[in-house]
């Protein structure tokens, strides 16, 4: 068990690089929300794949384009999901049963 929750940092590089002000953005909404900050290493796994290796409570992006709609669908089964800009909580799905294999 951990004693804070986490969020793993994702910026998707096709869309925007790693740039100071989206870096700044995601620390400050992570601070706001009391995540610490899972920054993820270079991986060939798809996205959720990461995400669910790494055990977060959330996943935070700079803003909603850096996740497609399957990429957003498949992470709310197991996370919940954070933009920065503009400010966005996407809550996990809890009414119905996911199932992210056959996404």
């Amino acid at each position: 068990m951990r004693a804070h929750p986490t969020a793993f940092v994702w910026v998707d590089p096709a869309v925007s690089p790693w740039s100071e002000l989206e870096i700044a953005r995601i620390r400050r909404l992570a601070r706001q929300l009391g995540f610490v900050l899972h920054w993820p290493g270079p991986s060939v796994l798809p996205l959720v794949d990461q995400v669910r290796a790494a055990d977060v409570d959330a996943v935070i992006t700079p803003s909603p384009s850096h996740l497609d709609v399957i990429q957003l669908h498949a992470l709310m089964c197991i996370t919940d999901v954070e933009t920065a800009s503009p400010r966005m909580s996407f809550a996990r799905w809890t009414t119905f049963p996911c199932q992210v294999g056959q996404v």
